[in-house]
């Protein structure tokens, strides 16, 4: 009988390593229909605007069927990156 104890393989020992997948997934002119993600992010880098809300982990979804249009804000937003939805008729 061994009397050795076993180790830990040194794989797999920095826990997830690959990305997060974050990022904008749809551009500005892209067609969007309701509930689709716009922006993935931590915190709050881009701002929603017209027609889009922002999700618990600070994802941007559309809040209608549109096309998504970038801008930098104005009034209390000025300065900051906001995503709107202008919808199509």
């Amino acid at each position: 009988m061994a009397h050795k104890k076993a180790s830990a393989s040194s794989a797999g020992q920095k826990g997830n390593v690959s990305g997060k997948r974050l990022g904008i997934k749809k551009y500005g002119g892209e067609v969007v229909k309701t509930g689709m993600i716009i922006v993935r992010q931590t915190g709050t880098k881009i701002y929603p605007g017209k027609n889009a809300f922002l999700g618990r982990n600070f994802t941007i979804h559309a809040k209608t069927d549109g096309v998504v249009k970038f801008r930098t804000g104005a009034g209390n937003r000025r300065g900051s990156k906001v995503v709107d939805v202008l919808p199509t008729e």
